[in-house]
Parts: C-alpha cells; sequence; structure tokens
C-alpha cells in the first residue's frame, strides 16, 4: 500500500483517501480524467499536494493491473 493512501472504514465509507485527508483518490481521479490540471486539483484541495497527486495515479494504476479479465469487459 502506498503511505500516502489511507483505507480507513471510519473516513469516506472506507474509499481510498490521501492519508490524513478525506480526499478520495477517485476524485483526483475523476478531476484529472475530466481535464483539470494537477495545478487546478491543487487549488481546490489545498491540503494536497503533487506527491499526493502521483500517488493517487499509482494506486489507480496498480489496481487497473489485473491478472483475469473482469466479467464485465469480458462480455461480447
Amino acid at each position: 500500500m502506498h503511505e500516502r493512501i489511507e483505507l480507513n472504514p471510519m473516513i469516506c465509507h472506507g474509499k481510498p483517501v490521501i492519508k490524513g485527508t478525506r480526499v478520495m483518490v477517485s476524485t483526483i481521479l475523476g478531476a484529472l480524467a475530466a481535464g483539470d490540471t494537477m495545478e487546478m486539483i491543487l487549488e481546490d484541495y489545498p491540503n494536497i499536494d503533487r506527491e499526493d497527486i502521483a500517488a493517487a495515479l499509482a494506486f489507480a494504476s496498480e489496481l487497473s493491473q489485473f491478472e483475469d479479465i473482469p466479467y464485465q469487459l469480458n462480455r461480447a
């Protein structure tokens, strides 16, 4: 697990967040996917930094490296 990512059932229902915040990894990824720049995200969430955004991307990258194709993606 990444030292900057926290999974705690008492914080955001156990969703992955930037450690010490309630900023969810999915929020950062969604913002990047929508075209927001790092600067825009840092302005919106001043309690995180560039390394936190990089950690969110690395976390997502590791999750996407599954060994088996999920059922939903395997359907024609």
